[in-house]
C-alpha cells in the first residue's frame, strides 16, 4: 500500500467531514472508547492540553506548542483540518507523522476498526494519540475537532483546558443560539482542571461557562479580565508588538487582527501551565510567539503569499472570523481590493456576504470538495448583497485572473473557506 492509497482509504472508507459535512458527523464516544482501549489508552502516557472554541483554536494550539517546544519539551500537536497534506494534522516538534506510519496504521489495524464503521476523525484521533505515545512526547496539544462535549478528543484528562471564544458555526450540530453552542464547547471543562476562557462578552455565554465550572468544581480564568497584556501595536509590515507585564516586549509572527485576542488567551494559558509546574521562561514565550510558523508548520493565518501586489490568504470562514478580516482588509493600505472567495454550503453565507466590502472586485470560485457551494450559485447570492465580480470554476484560475488585473499597489485576498485557502496553497507549495 502506498501513502496515496492509505490516505484515499481513510478519506473514503471513513466519512470525511470536510468533504461531505453532516453525513460524516458521528455523535457519541463509543467508537472512540473502543479504539482507545484497543490501543492501550495511549494518551495516558503523556501530559495534554485541550483547546476548543469556535475561532482561534488553531492559532492558539500551534502557538502553545511552539512555546513548549522552545522550552525544550517534546511536543505532540493534533489539529484539523489539514490544508495540503493529511499529515499536517499530526506533528511532533513540528515534524509531520511519516507517510510510512500512516500506511502501517491502515494495513495493521483495519481488520479491527472496519467492523466499527468509525468516522474519519475517530480514526485520525486514535492514530494521533497512539503515535504521540510511540514518539514518547512529554506533552500533546490537542485541538477539539467539533464542539467539545461529544468530540472524540474529549477522552483526555488534560492539565489545562482552553476555550477561545464562541461564535456561530456548525449550528446544525451544536445549536442555533450562542448559549447552546457554548454548552457544547463547555463539555471540555472537567473536574479539578482549570479552564482558560479567551472571550466571553455575551452574558448568557459566560453564565453557561460559570455554571459548568461550578458543577465540575473547577476554576475558570477569563483572559479578557487578566492584566498580562498591557498594550500592543500592529503594522502591516512588521506585524504585532505586544507589551506584557511578565514577558516584556514580544513580537507576534501571526498578523491577523484576531491575534490580539488569541495572545491574551495564550498568555493566560502559559501562566496556568507554569502554576502546574511547566517552568516556561520569558525567553521561550518570546521564541514561540515570534517563530510559530517555522516551529509548527502553521499556515493560512493572514499568510502573506506575495508583496507586489500584496497577496494574503486567511482561513477565517464564519461570522466571528470574517469580522476581523473585513476590518483588516479595509485598514491595510491598497489602491484597489481584489477578493477571491468561495464558501461551503453549510455556512451562514448571507451574513458573511453582508459583512464584506462593497468597493472590491470579486472573483467568485469554489473549492475542490463536495461541500463547496457551486460558483454560480454563490455569485448569484453575492450580487444580492451588491458584491460585483466574475465567476471562476477553480481557485487557481481565479487567482490568475486577479493577478493579471491587479496593480503593484493593489491588495489580493484569498479566503471565505478553509478549503479555498487549501486549494491555493496546494498550487504554490
Amino acid at each position: 500500500m502506498t501513502y496515496q492509497e492509505a490516505t484515499t482509504y481513510l478519506f473514503t472508507a471513513a466519512p470525511l467531514f470536510q468533504n461531505i459535512g453532516a453525513g460524516a458527523y458521528k455523535e457519541g464516544l463509543d467508537n472512540t472508547r473502543l479504539l482507545d482501549e484497543h490501543f492501550g489508552h495511549p494518551h495516558r502516557s503523556y501530559r495534554t492540553i485541550h483547546v476548543g472554541g469556535t475561532n482561534g483554536k488553531g492559532s492558539t494550539s500551534h502557538t502553545l506548542a511552539a512555546i513548549l517546544q522552545s522550552q525544550g519539551y517534546r511536543v505532540g500537536l493534533y489539529t484539523s483540518p489539514h490544508l495540503v497534506d493529511f499529515r499536517e494534522r499530526i506533528r511532533v516538534n513540528g515534524e509531520m507523522i511519516p507517510e510510512q506510519r500512516v500506511i502501517s496504521f491502515v494495513e495493521q489495524e483495519r481488520s479491527f476498526f472496519e467492523p466499527l464503521h468509525p468516522s474519519f476523525f475517530e480514526l485520525t484521533t486514535a492514530l494521533a494519540f497512539r503515535y504521540f505515545a510511540e514518539q514518547k512526547v512529554d506533552v500533546a496539544v490537542i485541538e477539539v475537532g467539533l464542539g467539545g462535549r461529544l468530540d472524540c478528543t474529549n477522552i483526555i484528562q488534560p492539565d489545562l483546558s482552553v476555550i477561545t471564544n464562541i461564535s456561530f458555526d456548525h449550528v446544525q450540530f451544536l445549536g442555533d443560539t450562542l448559549p447552546k453552542i457554548a454548552s457544547e464547547k463547555a463539555g471540555i471543562i472537567k473536574p479539578g482542571i482549570p479552564t482558560v476562557i479567551g472571550e466571553a462578552k455575551d452574558a448568557e455565554v459566560k453564565a453557561v461557562f460559570c455554571e459548568k465550572a461550578e458543577t465540575a468544581g473547577t476554576r475558570l480564568i477569563f483572559a479578557e479580565e487578566e492584566e498580562e497584556l498591557i498594550s500592543y501595536e500592529y503594522s502591516p509590515a512588521s506585524g504585532y508588538t505586544y507589551h506584557t507585564r511578565t514577558y516584556g516586549q514580544l513580537h507576534g509572527q501571526l498578523g491577523g487582527y484576531c491575534q490580539e485576542k488569541n495572545t491574551r488567551t495564550i498568555l493566560a494559558a502559559v501562566r496556568e501551565l507554569n502554576q502546574a509546574g511547566y517552568g516556561i521562561t520569558c525567553e521561550s514565550v518570546a521564541e514561540g510567539m515570534s517563530h510559530v510558523c517555522e516551529l509548527t508548520g502553521l499556515m493560512g493565518r493572514w499568510q502573506i503569499l506575495g508583496r507586489e501586489p500584496l497577496t494574503v490568504c486567511d482561513t477565517g470562514h464564519n461570522v466571528g472570523g470574517i469580522q476581523y478580516i473585513t476590518r483588516q482588509l479595509q485598514e491595510t493600505p491598497h489602491r484597489y481590493l481584489h477578493i477571491i472567495i468561495g464558501m461551503v454550503n453549510d455556512k451562514d453565507v448571507n451574513t458573511v456576504l453582508s459583512m464584506l466590502p462593497k468597493d472590491a472586485v470579486y472573483y467568485f470560485t469554489q473549492a475542490s470538495v463536495k461541500r463547496a457551494m457551486p460558483c454560480d450559485e454563490f455569485a448569484r447570492i453575492a450580487r444580492k448583497h451588491n458584491l460585483q465580480g466574475t465567476c471562476y470554476g477553480d481557485v487557481w484560475t481565479a487567482y490568475h485572473a486577479a493577478k493579471q488585473n491587479a496593480g503593484k499597489s493593489d491588495l489580493i485576498f484569498i479566503g471565505g473557506s478553509t478549503f479555498i485557502v487549501a486549494d491555493m496553497l496546494k498550487n504554490i507549495l
